[in-house]
């Protein structure tokens, strides 16, 4: 079966969208990781008893106040939420434009 200029052009863009949304899938899935490793910290901070915990920065741990670690992790927390909600906004679209396209593809092929 010969297949029109239109129809590989489509197909080519499936193959990339399937791409894309394998990128993406693995990005959520590394903020995910961090997201939880995050809350697990944030629940041990929440068990200590004493006012100051360490952080690691690169080779060096550093001595703060368990205050201050919570904020920052909370925000870190919350910076990779509205990274994860972008990426499934992303993530929807291109599964819809793919759903489109695969859809005219199959009607051409129909033919």
């Amino acid at each position: 079966m010969k297949l029109d200029k239109d129809t590989e052009q489509k197909i080519a863009q499936l193959q990339i969208f399937e791409q894309n949304l394998q990128n993406f899938f693995i990005q959520r899935q590394t903020f995910q990781n961090q997201a939880a490793e995050i809350e697990n910290a944030l629940k041990e901070l929440g068990n200590l008893k004493e006012d100051t915990a360490f952080k690691l920065v690169g080779n060096i741990m550093l001595k703060k106040k368990k205050k201050d670690l919570t904020e920052d992790l909370k925000s870190r927390k919350e910076v990779l939420e509205l990274r994860i909600k972008n990426i499934e906004k992303q993530e929807n679209k291109i599964k819809e434009k793919s759903k489109e396209i695969r859809d005219e593809v199959m009607k051409e092929l129909e033919k």
